[in-house]
């Protein structure tokens, strides 16, 4: 037996904090009660991202206090994706519990999201309902949600609930960077994991402000096509950039064909025509996106070895 397995535990529980420093003690009260009642071994990851406010010595305190606390502390705020990454790294369970330490999550919640894991699913995530948000979250949260389901295909109300409950193996091949950490169920899915929601009680907020705001929005599509991009044609970029390719040179060489026709049958200049441009650009613009689709698999391919193009399910002998 390898020492990861003999340290391994039932349930980790990562928590990013940023500026908490008034909800920490509450919710590791009220986590530890919860997990506690469980019967099943635990531990409780905090992931400190640069917080500036007294977070890192309230973490401190509950570390020396309670044997299952551990804390990873960045020199400064790298973002919540980062936070996640490392909190993931270090998780020894075999089922992984990420949670907002701002006790907007309720820590009672955590049974349901495990009696649904056991179900079958790899990853669960949590559906705040209702959600008790002022209208400038939950108007641009439900817009977000309702582009990323029709656009996935991946039938989740709340994707960017932090109330998530994963098998080990989802973490471990999971690479989240930027703000990728909202698309994170997209991304299993993509991955072939089975994926479902629970609705889940959501509190008001009562301590600190919002890390989000209206910038958010405008980064997201950017996210969101990186996502469908990495789910759909990370291994065949050939694929996405030849079809707009094999479009426009079609469409250029209709042009330029019905012009050709034209100047046989007489009719002149048709150098001075607007659509011979069009049908010159498109040729170019065909070409240039199948050329690019050849380039960017050539670096998928040299790339490959880094990171198995499957994901294994089981091994039998």
């Amino acid at each position: 037996m390898t020492d990861d397995q003999t340290s391994a535990v039932d349930i980790s529980v990562v928590i990013p904090v940023l500026n908490e420093a008034e909800s920490l003690e509450s919710l590791q009260a009220k986590l530890g009660a919860v997990l506690a009642s469980l019967g099943r071994s635990y531990e409780i990851i905090y992931v400190d991202d640069g917080s500036t406010d007294q977070s890192p010595a309230t973490l401190e305190g509950l570390c020396c206090r309670d044997a299952h606390v551990k804390v990873i502390q960045f020199r400064r705020n790298f973002g919540k994706s980062a936070a996640l990454t490392a909190g993931f790294t270090e998780a020894r369970g075999q089922v992984v519990v990420t949670m907002d330490a701002d006790l907007q999550d309720d820590p009672e919640e955590l049974s349901r999201l495990l009696a649904v894991l056991d179900q079958g699913y790899d990853l669960v995530s949590g559906w705040k309902f209702p959600r008790l948000d002022p209208l400038s979250k939950t108007l641009p949260s439900a817009f977000f949600n309702w582009t990323t389901r029709q656009l996935t295909g991946v039938p989740l109300h709340d994707f960017n609930c932090g109330f998530k409950a994963y098998r080990q193996a989802v973490v471990r091949e999971l690479s989240i960077y930027g703000e990728l950490y909202r698309y994170i169920p997209a991304l299993a899915h993509g991955r072939g994991f089975k994926v479902t929601e629970v609705q889940v009680r959501h509190h008001p907020r009562r301590y600190g402000s919002s890390k989000y705001g209206w910038s958010r929005l405008l980064r997201g599509p950017f996210d969101l096509l990186t996502v469908l991009f990495m789910a759909q044609y990370n291994r065949r970029p050939l694929h996405l950039f030849g079809s707009f390719g094999v479009l426009c040179f079609l469409g250029g060489l209709v042009i330029n064909l019905y012009l050709t026709g034209l100047w046989l049958d007489g009719v002149r200049p048709i150098g001075t025509r607007p659509l011979l441009s069009l049908g010159v650009l498109l040729l170019f613009m065909g070409v240039q996106f199948v050329s690019f689709g050849l380039l960017a698999e050539m670096i998928a391919k040299v790339s490959s070895s880094n990171r198995d193009d499957y994901s294994v399910k089981r091994r039998l002998p």
